[in-house]
């Protein structure tokens, strides 16, 4: 069964996007990627509102099972980290509105460490990694869109291994026994 798993790197001047389907627990496939690029002359409130209408058509495009998104990360400047917090509450609440309930938030330093070993790695580590796990990959105008697919599949792997964890192990068949006598003939 394949799901449809959408990243967004929010951002008040630059918000990337990155769509994904993964089958079962290997296979993944771009979809689509892409950043929007907000005027710097429109007032915040107006960049909001175009967050708002292009994740809530992006969500009704590509009809995503599960939303992820990169969190604000703390900066010297207070009044733009405000700013790029309230772009990615207008995200999930695009996410919200469309009806989806599996929303993971991540860290950049996660995201990073997930796609490419290293949660210091740069942007353009993160692309190359990108291209070496996708098709269809070219390097974007603005690598927020390369971020925004890292995000997508950094909660492919994150769900991946939760659900492996899910799966019970043993430590010998005399605890498998134990554990479960109905399976025993």
């Amino acid at each position: 069964m394949s799901k449809i798993i959408m990243g967004i790197d929010p951002g008040t001047q630059v918000l990337g996007y990155g769509v994904i389907e993964v089958e079962g627990n290997k296979n993944m496939r771009l979809l689509v990627y892409g950043a929007i690029r907000f005027n710097k002359s429109e007032a915040h409130i107006q960049r909001l509102s175009k967050i708002y209408q292009r994740v809530s058509q992006l969500l009704q495009d590509y009809k995503p099972d599960e939303f992820a998104i990169e969190s604000p990360f703390y900066g010297k400047n207070i009044q733009a980290m405000l700013n790029l917090g309230r772009g990615q509450g207008v995200a999930i609440a695009a996410a919200l509105n469309y009806g989806l309930t599996s929303i993971s938030e991540y860290a950049p330093r996660k995201i990073k460490q997930a796609v490419t070993g290293n949660g210091s790695a740069t942007k353009e580590q993160v692309l190359k990694m990108l291209c070496s796990m996708l098709e269809k990959i070219e390097t974007p105008d603005y690598l927020d869109a390369s971020d925004a697919i890292a995000v997508a599949v950094c909660h492919f792997f994150n769900r991946r291994t939760a659900e492996q964890k899910s799966v019970k192990s043993y430590s010998s068949w005399r605890r498998f026994v134990e554990q479960n006598p109905e399976r025993v003939k």
